[in-house]
């Protein structure tokens, strides 16, 4: 949420960002319900202060034996009134409030301004991409042919996009899953967190969920309580309505979920194979820290998300989201993204983003600073990695030609020394 009085007081540059963010918003609306709002607070506040005074000289009236019933008349008449100006207000600020909300986050300077993806500029790219000596097949061939990855019961069981992974294929997502927590917990100073996967309407507004993407959330029927739809929600919530002290920033935290999204609007795309799933499994990262350093943190944090796919010999590039196609509450964020041979492209595995104040105001998260003074943290978020995304590029770059696909070293240990799937080494 950004704060109230910049956008009163700098409405040109919020303009100028909605339009290169492609955001549709009303603006005007929302400039006028805020003069509303201040207009009946200064008039319940005259009221008030009124009222206030009409008690004290009541009781000199009173003290000194005189009738002051005709001032105690205006004070109740001035009471009702404050209760109508009041029960206005609290309309105003709830549609206000409404509206902020909908609101998308400031971009950083560095940010390409851009319509969609077409803008995002690439940072640097790692590893070379293997040249095959036979055609590479897509993951949802190689998965089904070794007996693996079952979409047609994860259909049946559920629906389109659920996928059940069997056998290898199980052991390799489990195995993936403790290497990355192992990685983060004990080479770049993560807290390794087991937060609930289902949460209330507040901690998903918190971190920006809630309203604007409503329809893209698992809800359950008869609660208030949504499937976490990334472990950013929890890590990020752990400190709601929190005061923070400088001393203890910053804060580092991931967690392991399977996470849950509708993906509402993308229907048609990436249908095959496990690439876009309704569930799938991710190990989060988040930190909160001092604005001072949160840009810093941030390429901390896009380092750590690398190192995964570094010692898993995968290839990938790194590019900055331009304003179309950055997210509604990030400030900046990188994708990383891996290369998929069967695509002969490279496919996102990881964002990680800044979003600055913009959940701390939402969740009312503060620090002491040094000087004393109340500031709200910044937050930053990144996959570490999605863990099926990453399941898919090592079955697609360390194919065999007899369909078979050989595991990395690094990620053997993990899964009970296990060299490889499939025929070629009689596994």
């Amino acid at each position: 949420m950004l704060d109230p009085k910049w956008i009163r007081e700098n409405s040109d540059t919020v303009r100028e960002l909605l339009k290169s963010r492609n955001h549709a918003f009303d603006l005007d609306a929302l400039l006028a319900l805020e003069a509303r709002r201040r207009e009946a607070l200064v008039r319940v506040e005259e009221l008030k202060s009124m009222r206030n005074e009409g008690s004290r000289k009541v009781g000199e009236i009173k003290k000194s034996g005189g009738d002051a019933s005709r001032l105690m008349e205006k004070m109740r008449e001035d009471g009702e009134r404050i209760k109508e100006l009041d029960a206005a207000l609290s309309e105003i600020e709830e549609k206000f409030r409404s509206q902020i909300l909908l609101m998308p986050n400031r971009l950083h300077e560095s940010v390409p301004i851009g319509l969609d993806e077409s803008g995002n500029t690439e940072v640097k790219k790692w590893g070379v991409p293997k040249i095959f000596d036979f055609e590479p097949k897509p993951h949802w061939e190689l998965g089904e042919a070794l007996g693996i990855m079952d979409f047609e019961t994860g259909a049946r069981m559920a629906e389109s996009r659920f996928t059940v992974l069997k056998k290898e294929g199980a052991r390799l997502e489990r195995g993936l899953i403790n290497f990355m927590l192992e990685l983060h917990t004990t080479k770049h100073g993560y807290t390794e967190i087991m937060p609930p996967i289902l949460v209330n309407s507040s901690t998903m507004e918190g971190t920006g969920q809630l309203p604007k993407f409503a329809e893209d959330q698992y809800k359950c029927a008869n609660d208030d309580l949504w499937l976490i739809p990334t472990a950013e929600v929890p890590l990020t919530n752990l400190h709601y309505g929190e005061i923070l002290q400088e001393s203890e920033l910053p804060r580092y935290y991931t967690a392991y979920t399977p996470c849950f999204r509708r993906e509402a609007g993308t229907y048609g795309r990436d249908m095959r194979g496990m690439l876009r799933q309704h569930q799938f499994d991710k190990v989060e990262l988040v930190k909160l820290c001092t604005p001072e350093t949160s840009y810093e943190e941030l390429d901390l944090l896009l380092g750590a998300a690398e190192d995964v796919l570094q010692i898993l010999g995968l290839p990938y590039r790194v590019v900055v989201l331009s304003s179309g196609d950055i997210g509604n509450a990030s400030c900046k964020t990188y994708d990383i993204e891996v290369w998929l041979p069967s695509q002969k492209c490279y496919r996102e595995i990881s964002s990680c983003s800044n979003c600055e104040e913009f959940q701390a105001r939402r969740m009312g998260t503060r620090y002491r600073a040094k000087d004393g003074r109340m500031r709200f943290v910044h937050t930053l978020n990144g996959s570490g990695v999605a863990v099926g995304r990453c399941l898919i590029a090592i079955m697609e770059n360390y194919q065999q030609a007899d369909g078979s696909i050989t595991v990395p070293e690094a990620l053997r240990p993990l899964v009970g020394g296990m060299e490889s799937v499939g025929a070629r080494h009689g596994a």
